[in-house]
């Protein structure tokens, strides 16, 4: 081809962009300016310049399905660290490997703070084969224009949004930056990944713990279990942009977001709204009428999206199962396996003494403004798995965390993660808050009673109060699998004991510690079956024993109180002192009977109470106390299908429910949500009469094929906690076609 015909052709291409420029200029300098500008761009044809940039992020495609991430109903890229993934980039002209300059990098999408020495700006080389533990792309295929790239990180990357930019290379030695905000990147932690600190080899475990979006959670007492099912919607669209919302509002350099330990702290403090501003505004009064009671919700969605759309305000209210239900979601989300764990008898130390106190006056009567340490019927918080590099070996794996605000930890109302293994073993010198977690789940309960000069004795101890049944969903079902041998040795064994003992000498009250002592009168409550329903007497059993072979007297004190479920004394409704004479060897069986009249009008949340004995053997001194809690149990919402459930097409469900009652239920609320079924909805139904049977019927159209479960809860002032769920397999239209 000859130069002026060469000429011709690249005058004639370039001459729509040419003659835009040559209107800017005067008549006279045209000409001149025609030569100058075709040069200009016939060059600048030569640039190597990002057309496009395909990350191959829809939710079938190789990157979302390789990386587990395929579930998440968001858009955009959502990929996991330790990992490769791919994507395709579009140029000017083809790509020389020989001659052309190109990288990528990534910063995190709080700019200000990306820094290369801390992971938060990332340049990304191109390196002729990937290898482990790195930032490296290669070109894996190139087609004309278009190239393949293959893109490694290491398994300790920085987790949150990335911006993408790519970089091309221009004639004077600078770079050309291409970026596009429809192109950020999701990195999240990696539990498929064996280099990453929070791998988990189990994948039957790993689909329950990362992959399942719907739980179980426990409540009630350890003679009364209660359950409901709990939407977490880790995967629910909008959901992800709220987590990163929660750990960009906390304030925490995103260089510290690579390491899991400090990522479950930061979560630990941003749940709860005290300090920060976080999540969810505690409330335990009984008193909701500027919010929502604890007891309505029945998943995380609306709560995460509630507080991301208002900007960080806290959304009210929560418990401990709120709380920990949306920090199971969070962690599920940034790909941390985690669990939501009841412990039943739960203490609460407030001192730092490993010790659970109670403290009685001169007449063995609670002395209530001295008692700060209670035990809660229940408490749930969180486990989470990982890698501790911090800690000796052998205290990786499940870690306690908690959410709810109950003690402050480094000046902030947050908890762990405290190793379960440390905690087992009272190594409760390890972080972080092994104490606190140590107490809620081994400690004694001392009874202290005041003298004559104000001084204390401690007269009594129970070595086998604290920590029952400490419960989760098992894998793979929706039974309750109990996980207590994983934080305490089985109850009264030497390791058990051993166990008290180390932890007991880091306290505030070593000297508190004692061996057991022999008694031969001992006092127990127990309960026949299930226990006593709401609206009707609650019945119990207290089971007297002298193991002597002589009479024994004892005079008995008895006081019925109602609690909230922390097990902080709200009102006494009944209070009792009766003599009893037991024969040697003698077994005796007194029956207790708290009526419906006399706690109808001071029951909270939970319907909890608790029955406080303590007396005094006659012949012996010997000191007996005890405490027994139990709960009301309310009656469930039966709920019935009504048609077939397929994708797009209206169905409905039948909500049932029978006041229990002789009384009338005021402003009634049923909260309805499942997911792939119904977004979170609150039916205002009004009144319900005394003993009187209701039903109601939501509509719906299913949005995801596959089981689901839709949820229901009913809340009044009179009566809370009612729930029901209902399994709904959804088919997808074009198999329901068939």
């Amino acid at each position: 081809m000859t130069w002026r015909r060469a000429k011709r052709q690249t005058a004639r291409s370039l001459r729509p962009a040419a003659a835009s420029l040559m209107s800017k200029y005067q008549p006279h300098s045209r000409p001149t300016s025609f030569i100058y500008i075709y040069l200009f761009l016939f060059f600048a044809e030569l640039l190597l310049k990002v057309r496009s940039i395909d990350l191959m992020k829809s939710k079938s495609g190789q990157n979302r399905t390789e990386h587990h991430t395929d579930l998440y109903q968001s858009e955009g890229l959502i990929i996991r660290r330790g990992q490769t993934f791919q994507m395709w980039i579009t140029l000017s002209r083809p790509y020389n490997a020989d001659t052309d300059k190109l990288h990528l990098e990534l910063k995190t999408d709080s700019s200000i703070l990306s820094d290369e020495r801390r992971g938060t700006h990332v340049i990304i080389p191109f390196v002729e084969d990937l290898e482990d533990d790195r930032w490296e792309a290669a070109v894996v295929k190139q087609d004309d224009r278009r190239i393949k790239l293959s893109v490694n990180s290491p398994p300790t990357a920085v987790i949150g949004r990335y911006q993408l930019i790519v970089e091309t290379n221009s004639t004077n030695g600078q770079f050309i930056s291409t970026h596009d905000p429809a192109n950020d990147i999701y990195m999240l932690f990696n539990p498929w990944c064996e280099d990453d600190a929070v791998f988990m080899d189990s994948e039957e475990e790993r689909r329950e713990y990362v992959l399942n979006d719907v739980g179980r959670i426990y409540y009630g007492t350890q003679n009364q279990i209660g359950v409901r099912t709990w939407n977490y919607g880790q995967f629910d669209d909008g959901i992800l942009a709220a987590c990163l919302f929660v750990l960009e509002k906390s304030g925490t350099p995103p260089s510290g977001w690579g390491d899991p330990v400090n990522v479950v702290r930061v979560i630990s403090a941003m749940i709860n709204s005290v300090d920060d501003r976080g999540v969810v505004a505690g409330n335990w009064s009984g008193v909701y009428s500027d919010g929502t009671s604890p007891t309505v919700w029945s998943g995380s969605v609306e709560i995460l999206k509630e507080y991301h759309k208002n900007k960080g305000t806290p959304v009210k209210y929560g418990q401990c199962w709120i709380f920990a239900g949306v920090f199971t979601t969070v962690l599920r989300c940034f790909g941390i396996p985690g669990r939501t764990v009841t412990n039943f008898s739960s203490a609460h130390d407030t001192d730092v003494s490993l010790t659970t106190d109670v403290y009685l006056d001169e007449n063995l009567e609670p002395i209530e403004h001295l008692n700060a340490d209670s035990i809660w019927n229940f408490h749930v918080w969180n486990d989470c798995w990982m890698a501790r590099s911090d800690l000796p070996p052998g205290y990786g794996g499940w870690q306690a965390v908690d959410a709810t605000p109950q003690e402050t930890s480094q000046g902030t109302f947050r908890c762990g993660p405290a190793s379960l293994a440390a905690v087992r073993h009272g190594q409760v010198f390890l972080k972080h808050d092994a104490p606190f977690v140590f107490a809620e789940v081994n400690s004694d309960k001392i009874y202290w009673q005041r003298n004559l000069d104000g001084t204390f004795s401690q007269i009594y101890s129970e070595k086998k109060t604290v920590g029952h049944l400490i419960s989760t969903k098992a894998v793979g079902s929706d039974e309750r699998h109990d996980i207590t041998d994983l934080y305490k040795h089985p109850e009264g064994t030497e390791a058990e004991r051993i166990a008290v003992e180390t932890a007991c000498s880091y306290g505030s009250k070593a000297e508190a510690y004692s061996s057991p002592t022999a008694a031969d009168v001992t006092v127990e409550v127990t309960m026949d079956g299930e226990g006593p329903k709401m609206g009707g007497d609650a019945e119990l059993t207290i089971m007297l024993r002298n193991s002597s072979s002589e009479e024994r007297k004892i005079i008995l004190h008895s006081q019925a109180a109602v609690m909230y479920y922390t097990g902080v004394h709200k009102a006494t409704v009944r209070k009792d002192e009766t003599d009893v004479d037991l024969l040697p060897n003698e077994e005796k069986a007194l029956e207790w009977t708290l009526e419906y009249k006399d706690y109808k009008d001071q029951l909270i949340d939970q319907a909890a109470l608790m029955l406080t004995l303590s007396g005094r053997v006659k012949e012996t001194q010997q000191v007996l106390a005890t405490q027994f809690s139990f709960r009301l149990r309310t009656p469930d919402l039966i709920m019935k299908p009504i048609g077939k459930a397929v994708v797009g097409e209206k169905m409905a469900v039948e909500i049932s429910f029978t006041n229990p009652l002789p009384q009338v239920l005021k402003a009634v609320i049923f909260h309805v949500e499942g997911l792939g079924l119904q977004t979170a909805r609150t039916i205002h139904y009004g009144d319900i009469g005394s003993r009187a049977s209701v039903s109601l019927t939501e509509h719906f159209v299913p949005t995801l094929p596959g089981p689901r479960k839709l949820l229901a809860s009913l809340n009044c002032r009179q009566l809370a906690q009612v729930h029901g769920v209902v399994d709904i397999p959804v088919e997808d239209k074009s198999n329901a076609a068939r």
